[in-house]
């Protein structure tokens, strides 16, 4: 699940490494989440938050993209189960979240 600077498709492509990736984004909303900002940077994060909703996309890549995906993010983030909701129903994905304290209080600009 993306939510951040990865949604935008000339950052997808470049960082995973692979043109037309962006074309595999599906609209995805997760609920229970506030996208806020990370702690002294311009990135987003996820904040468990009762009835936030963030709206993102879901993406299927393989295990190429996903290292490059994994190395973008880096050591502040772990990808972390959650379930979203899509247009088809909900499904299981993983998304990339800080800890909690690293986690401003409030919303993100981006």
């Amino acid at each position: 699940f993306l939510y951040g600077t990865l949604l935008r498709p000339a950052v997808l492509d470049r960082v995973a490494g692979q043109r037309g990736l962006a074309r595999r984004l599906r609209p995805a909303i997760l609920p229970g989440h506030a996208r806020v900002a990370l702690r002294g940077t311009p990135y987003p994060t996820l904040r468990a938050m009762p009835g936030a909703e963030t709206t993102g996309a879901l993406l299927r890549c393989g295990p190429q993209a996903l290292r490059r995906l994994r190395a973008y993010e880096g050591p502040e983030y772990r990808l972390v189960p959650v379930t979203v909701r899509t247009t088809i129903g909900p499904r299981r994905a993983r998304a990339w979240i800080a800890p909690r304290w690293r986690a401003a209080a409030g919303g993100w600009a981006g």
